[in-house]
Protein backbone atom coordinates (compact mmCIF):
# COMPACT_ATOMS: atom_id res chain seq x y z
CA UNK A 1 0.00 0.00 0.00
CA UNK A 2 1.50 3.26 -0.98
CA UNK A 3 0.65 5.44 1.70
CA UNK A 4 1.71 9.00 -0.18
CA UNK A 5 -1.04 10.31 -2.63
CA UNK A 6 0.93 13.42 -3.27
CA UNK A 7 3.05 16.35 -2.43
CA UNK A 8 0.64 19.42 -0.78
CA UNK A 9 1.97 22.34 -1.94
CA UNK A 10 1.00 25.77 -0.65
CA UNK A 11 1.94 29.14 0.52
CA UNK A 12 2.57 27.52 4.20
CA UNK A 13 3.57 24.61 3.16
CA UNK A 14 6.15 26.58 1.40
CA UNK A 15 7.11 28.81 4.06
CA UNK A 16 7.73 25.28 5.91
CA UNK A 17 10.81 24.39 3.63
CA UNK A 18 12.69 26.85 6.22
CA UNK A 19 12.31 24.34 8.69
CA UNK A 20 12.63 21.36 6.63
CA UNK A 21 9.25 20.30 6.33
CA UNK A 22 7.31 19.07 3.88
CA UNK A 23 3.57 18.61 3.87
CA UNK A 24 2.22 15.38 1.90
CA UNK A 25 -2.11 14.18 1.00
CA UNK A 26 -1.58 10.25 2.50
CA UNK A 27 -3.73 7.82 2.65
CA UNK A 28 -6.58 8.08 5.89
CA UNK A 29 -5.70 4.40 6.94
CA UNK A 30 -1.94 4.97 6.77
CA UNK A 31 -0.12 5.10 10.34
CA UNK A 32 2.77 7.47 11.15
CA UNK A 33 5.28 4.50 10.42
CA UNK A 34 4.30 3.79 6.98
CA UNK A 35 4.15 7.20 6.20
CA UNK A 36 7.70 7.65 7.56
CA UNK A 37 8.75 4.21 5.70
CA UNK A 38 7.07 5.36 2.19
CA UNK A 39 9.05 9.00 2.39
CA UNK A 40 12.06 7.29 3.37
CA UNK A 41 11.87 5.02 0.42
CA UNK A 42 10.48 7.26 -2.22
CA UNK A 43 13.04 10.05 -1.88
CA UNK A 44 16.23 8.62 0.07
CA UNK A 45 16.21 10.70 2.80
CA UNK A 46 15.91 9.82 6.75
CA UNK A 47 12.69 11.18 8.86
CA UNK A 48 12.79 13.08 11.66
CA UNK A 49 9.60 13.05 12.44
CA UNK A 50 5.74 12.66 10.61
CA UNK A 51 2.75 14.87 12.54
CA UNK A 52 -0.72 14.16 10.69
CA UNK A 53 -3.73 15.62 10.76
CA UNK A 54 -7.03 15.28 8.99
CA UNK A 55 -8.10 18.58 7.16
CA UNK A 56 -11.84 20.31 6.44
CA UNK A 57 -12.33 18.28 3.51
CA UNK A 58 -11.92 14.86 5.22
CA UNK A 59 -8.03 14.07 3.67
CA UNK A 60 -5.07 13.12 6.16
CA UNK A 61 -2.27 15.56 5.44
CA UNK A 62 1.10 14.39 6.88
CA UNK A 63 3.75 17.61 8.24
CA UNK A 64 6.93 15.60 7.65
CA UNK A 65 10.51 16.81 9.25
CA UNK A 66 13.66 16.12 7.83
CA UNK A 67 16.72 14.94 9.55
CA UNK A 68 19.65 16.22 7.03
CA UNK A 69 19.64 19.74 6.96
CA UNK A 70 18.80 20.76 3.20
CA UNK A 71 16.49 17.70 2.29
CA UNK A 72 13.37 19.24 2.16
CA UNK A 73 14.68 22.22 -0.43
CA UNK A 74 16.47 18.61 -2.55
CA UNK A 75 13.13 17.11 -3.17
CA UNK A 76 11.37 20.19 -3.38
CA UNK A 77 13.66 21.06 -6.23
CA UNK A 78 13.53 17.15 -7.88
CA UNK A 79 9.50 17.61 -7.65
CA UNK A 80 9.92 21.06 -9.55
CA UNK A 81 8.05 23.26 -6.70
CA UNK A 82 11.25 25.52 -6.81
Amino acid sequence: MGAIKFPFITEKSMAHLDDNKLQFIVDTRANKHQIRSDVADMYGFEVKSVCTMTTMKGKKKAVVTFEEPDAAHEIATRLGLM
